[in-house]
């Protein structure tokens, strides 16, 4: 799946069900190893897409794991939201991707 562009002027917000079901479908393959569904997630938190709030720690947790899959746009894209990040929040980043390694580990 990858995200495409859209006419800002003629685009309509998604339903929430839709939303949900689209996150929902990204995490499943993130957890089958999906490099590029991790960016899109990071993508989705760093821009308060799909209804959700933008959350900083959310983002640089799915950029570190996509990026940790050799995604290269996602180690970009990981830097320059760390800019705006205070040190304990990237900690905190840091120590949910390393969470989230250990269960996808553990429930294969």
């Amino acid at each position: 799946m990858r995200l495409t562009s859209v006419e800002i002027e003629t685009a309509t917000p998604a339903t929430d069900q839709i939303a949900d079901l689209t996150i929902a479908r990204l995490i499943a393959a993130a957890a089958d190893g999906d490099a590029q569904a991790c960016y899109e997630l990071g993508v989705i938190w760093s821009t308060g897409g799909h209804g959700l709030d933008c959350d900083l720690i959310e983002a640089h947790q799915w950029f570190n794991l996509a990026a940790a899959r050799g995604h290269r746009e996602a180690a970009w894209c990981r830097a320059d939201i760390s800019d705006e990040m205070t040190a304990r929040e990237i900690a905190e980043a840091q120590r949910r991707a390393r969470q989230w390694m250990i269960e996808q580990r553990k429930s294969a």
